[in-house]
């Protein structure tokens, strides 16, 4: 997979998941696709004071942009 299709997949993966997010008034962005394993996303609105976002960073969205592209070992929120 290259860099591009990789960043294409990981799009798609938070395409997916951006309207669970939304419902909750928050939303994710994609920051930068590190060594093709590590993606950094930054979680926003009402994601930033959520005191289960980390639970939804792992079961949500890692589990989404894995599905999407395997190689990716983590997923990192970068706080804004």
């Amino acid at each position: 997979m290259t860099s591009a299709e990789l960043k294409l997949n990981v799009e798609k993966a938070l395409e997916e998941i951006r309207p669970f997010l939304q419902s909750d008034g928050g939303d994710i962005t994609l920051i930068s696709i590190d060594d093709e394993s590590s993606v950094k996303v930054r979680l926003e609105g009402a994601c930033v004071g959520c005191s289960v976002n980390q639970m939804t960073l792992k079961s949500g969205v890692e589990m989404t942009i894995k599905k999407y592209a395997p190689q990716i070992q983590e997923v990192i929120n970068i706080a804004g």
